[in-house]
């Protein structure tokens, strides 16, 4: 393989990396921006209780003023009586009613400011308690978006594994598994399935096999498709282009995508490809068994996750 070219698929291989660990920042992001805001939901949720318990007990206390204050005046208007009653009486008693009035006067004067006092304290006690209904309610509104983004990433998730467990019915458990991860879909191929031993030619099963999920892929043009291929780890020794496990997994993959857009309604764009060599092993390669699962390729398909990155932007 000449040097640019192999310095060329270096370089996607990298930016496949990139992406992929973006990717996996995102889905921590996600659950991380989920678990804040319900938090932040429960301390506002607690400094409402106990807001609305004192704007309670200034209601009860506003209450009972307005009893005194009630009371205070029916007493004062019970004295102005029993001084028109006795102003044809003695001085002294006259005197001594006239200071039982002033007393009441400045009493309810008193009780009158009291009043007034409380009702501006529970008005602004209630402004803050709407200003605190009104961040709940906003906080709420925004994790409920959150929780149904991701309940609609979720059901996208396990409708797109249905339908390429459809598509891919015959081949499953003949070297093809179809699993759920971090919110992607994972399509993984033996090798027996695709190739023959230290080959990047892909056997008729494996074409016939990609050209279902090829249709699957061309109908749900919102996912995106990570080729990745995978050796054991015994050195690679054929001839030719080939010179090791990093050739021989880049080659596998790159072939798989080729036969992926010979479909012509996918667009190249959504496709990705990356050789891992033996670096991502999913058994010990100890065993002929284990280095047997090792030898794969996975087609990772991810949906979109605009909506969700656009709820956390824009919050």
């Amino acid at each position: 393989m000449p040097t640019r070219q192999f310095q060329e698929l270096q370089n996607k291989q990298e930016n496949c990396q990139d992406e992929l660990e973006m990717v996996k920042e995102k889905n921590l992001e996600l659950s991380e921006a989920n678990t804040e805001l319900s938090g932040r939901l429960e301390v506002l949720d607690e400094k409402y209780k106990n807001l609305l318990s004192d704007t309670l007990d200034i209601s009860r206390r506003l209450q009972s003023a307005r009893e005194r204050l009630n009371r205070i005046e029916k007493s004062n208007q019970d004295l102005l009586s029993q001084l028109a009653g006795m102003q044809a009486g003695n001085a002294k008693e006259t005197k001594v009613l006239l200071g039982q009035i002033k007393k009441a006067q400045n009493e309810l004067r008193l009780r009158e400011d009291e009043v007034l006092a409380l009702e501006k304290e529970m008005n602004a006690r209630k402004r803050k308690l709407d200003a605190l209904q009104a961040e709940l309610n906003r906080r709420d509104k925004r994790l409920q978006e959150l929780e149904s983004a991701l309940n609609r990433k979720d059901e996208v998730v396990r409708a797109l594994k249905q339908k390429v467990m459809n598509a891919l019915t015959g081949f499953e458990g003949n070297g093809l598994s179809i699993t759920t991860k971090n919110g992607k879909v994972y399509v993984s191929m033996d090798e027996k399935l695709l190739f023959k031993s230290g080959s990047y030619q892909v056997d008729q099963r494996g074409v016939e096999a990609l050209g279902h999920l090829a249709g699957v892929l061309a109908q749900n043009k919102d996912i995106n498709v990570m080729i990745e291929g995978h050796t054991d780890n015994v050195p690679y020794n054929g001839s030719g282009a080939l010179k090791d496990n990093w050739d021989l997994s880049v080659k596998r993959a790159t072939s798989i995508v080729r036969i992926l857009v010979r479909n012509k309604q996918i667009d190249a764009k959504r496709l990705t490809v990356a050789g891992r060599s033996k670096y991502v092993p999913i058994d010990s390669n100890a065993s002929a068994v284990g280095r047997s699962k090792n030898r794969r390729t996975e087609i990772i398909l991810t949906p979109k996750l605009d909506e969700l990155f656009k709820i956390l932007e824009t919050n």
